[in-house]
């Protein structure tokens, strides 16, 4: 079967790329930079992902300079087009203006990867480093306004690159440049997702032999469709489900998903409250690590408890999970990659029994959309295969914790800057006294996010100016609108850690939204929509301040903020007043900003 190697620097979205090509018809494999040479003849063409260090570092990862001297078709994104240039004689240089979401194709030649595309076209950024000389033969194919060199090419030597990323979804046309450059390595187009499935089911056979699993299911996409698949592969009576409610629950969720169980055929397996030990065990954190370690490994240490009263030999069970492949990359899975956060399946006790081999995920290669798709090969029901996705750890990390009740004096600079860049749009903003994860380049980052108001609510225009901020001041990654009340004239944060009140609150605050979305039907238009509970005062409130978060995206890796109807928006806005001190709308995509705040 003819293959695309996928070469994995570390980014983000480096199986993206391998997604997308199978979304395209070819097999891909993800190889590390340090495979040896002879690795790399086999396939019929070579991509070199993006990733978070400079290549002009010491230490950087790098790549054999012979891999360009192979006659094999290449294609470099991001830290790719960067080692492009390093390895082959141009120049690559700290930029002047980080680049961060959305940016402006021009197109300058239309040859190789660009064949047939758009004069201008919308692509998506995530770089602070760029090329600033071309290696010797390379031309430039493309251009932004920040980016001279977003696109290079050597068309005689079949080798291509890129400053964006081609991969994600945002990038408008970038699935037909890699269609362009399958046709320039002249791959066969013979895979499937049915292919996908059947391998699968093959694979979980031959490694688990007469070993049953033990899994923990939570009543979302992932877990269900691994259920799901491993129940096909093995029968009923070799697959056993865990439902652990962790208190960080949606409003009534528990009752829902025993229901949705029942609906669907699950019957074995049963529901542990686990509530107190959850609350327990997290009294006082407030780092959203901490919080994510302590979770992980509580439900590892449930799922013991429960396996000891089941009787359960270890030797004839493994432990089953649904992860897939964002949990994996943002908990820094792969070689050169970059922790973003730690996902409750990847604490270092669950990486610990990987090793061992009691570990199976059959989904671990797959995102959302991917799971998506198999689970509907599996027979489930759309209310199942299209259900929303919901963080392991619940409303535990849309909570926010501090200890702290205002900025450090160094940030009055920054205020000031930001106001004077937020005037000429008619614009206020203020920095909270918080801080919220966020991805930029590749890496993760921990900082304040910044609230605007003002007459301007065309979210389009919001759209960009929250992109320039983030890309220009490094002291925040997130941009909210502030929707109630209308101005901020003081704000405080109110110090806090996670307790059943802070929880009962915002599962009042996520039902009343979720509600919304159903009866105005964005099920499918809002692909998530969490509520974040902020421990701010805004303008002597008494209340905490809640954040709206809606998002649109296929996979996870890339997000834009849902442009929700003004009309709709009024509405809920008037729903959630009632109940907070204040009512936000986050307007960040991912990057800069997580789809999570924690």
């Amino acid at each position: 079967m003819d293959a695309i190697a996928v070469i994995d620097f570390g980014s983000q979205y480096a199986h993206l790329i391998a997604n997308r090509l199978r979304r395209l018809g070819v097999y891909s494999e993800i190889l590390l930079p340090e495979s040896p040479l002879s690795d790399f003849r086999k396939f019929k063409g070579i991509i070199l992902s993006g990733g978070p260090q400079s290549v002009y570092e010491s230490g950087a990862p790098t790549i054999d300079k012979k891999v360009f001297e192979l006659e094999v078709p290449v294609l470099g994104l991001c830290y790719g087009h960067h080692i492009i240039a390093h390895l082959l004689g141009g120049k690559v240089e700290s930029g002047n203006t980080k680049e961060y979401g959305l940016a402006r194709l021009n197109v300058l030649k239309k040859i190789g990867i660009f064949e047939g595309i758009k004069d201008h076209s919308q692509v998506w950024m995530s770089h602070g480093d760029t090329v600033t000389k071309p290696p010797p033969g390379f031309i430039s194919i493309g251009k932004t306004e920040d980016c001279e060199f977003a696109a290079l090419a050597y068309s005689s030597k079949k080798i291509f690159s890129t400053q964006f990323h081609v991969e994600v979804a945002h990038t408008t046309e970038g699935l037909k440049m890699l269609d362009n450059f399958i046709n320039i390595c002249k791959a066969k187009r013979s895979w499937n997702m049915k292919m996908f499935l059947e391998g699968k089911m093959k694979e979980v056979k031959k490694m688990l032999g007469d070993r049953k699993v033990f899994l923990l299911v939570s009543g979302g996409v992932d877990s269900t469709v691994a259920y799901a698949l491993l129940t096909k592969a093995l029968g009923t009576e070799r697959v056993y489900g865990l439902f652990v409610d962790t208190g960080f629950l949606r409003k009534n969720e528990a009752g829902k998903i025993c229901k949705t169980f029942a609906q669907v055929g699950i019957k074995n397996f049963h529901m542990v409250c686990a509530a107190d030990k959850f609350i327990k065990a997290l009294k006082g954190i407030t780092n959203p690590e901490e919080k994510r370690h302590i979770i992980g490994d509580m439900f590892l240490r449930i799922q013991a408890e429960e396996t000891r009263k089941l009787k359960l030999n270890p030797a004839d069970w493994v432990l089953g999970q649904g992860t897939i492949y964002p949990d994996t990359i943002e908990s820094a899975g792969t070689k050169h990659s970059d922790k973003i956060k730690t996902h409750h399946n990847r604490v270092p006790e669950i990486l610990e029994l990987m090793k061992k081999g009691r570990i199976v995920e059959p989904l671990a290669e797959l995102y959302k959309d991917e799971v998506r798709e198999v689970g509907a090969d599996l027979g489930l029901p759309d209310e199942v295969v299209w259900k929303h996705p919901f963080p392991g750890p619940g409303l535990a990390v849309r909570i926010l914790c501090t200890k702290k009740e205002s900025l450090p004096a160094e940030y009055s600079d920054v205020s000031e800057a930001i106001s004077k860049h937020l005037a000429p749009h008619g614009l206020f903003g203020r920095i909270l006294p918080i801080q919220s994860v966020g991805v930029q380049g590749d890496c993760r980052t921990y900082r304040n996010p910044l609230v605007i108001w003002g007459k301007n609510y065309d979210f389009e225009h919001l759209e960009n100016i929250s992109t320039a901020l983030t890309n220009r001041f490094a002291a925040i990654n997130r941009v909210c609108l502030l929707l109630s009340p209308k101005e901020i004239e003081n704000v405080r944060a109110i110090p806090s850690t996670l307790t059943s009140a802070r929880i009962k609150k915002l599962q009042e605050l996520d039902d009343i939204t979720m509600k919304f979305v159903t009866q105005n039907k964005l099920e499918r238009e809002v692909w998530q929509f969490p509520s974040v509970l902020l421990p701010v005062s805004v303008n002597g409130s008494a209340l905490e301040s809640v954040v709206l978060r809606p998002i649109c995206s296929d996979e996870a890796m890339t997000a834009h903020f849902y442009k929700m109807n003004s009309t709709l928006l009024k509405k809920l806005t008037a729903k959630l007043h009632k109940k907070s001190g204040a009512v936000l709308y986050d307007i960040t995509n991912k990057p800069p900003g997580t789809i999570e705040w924690e």
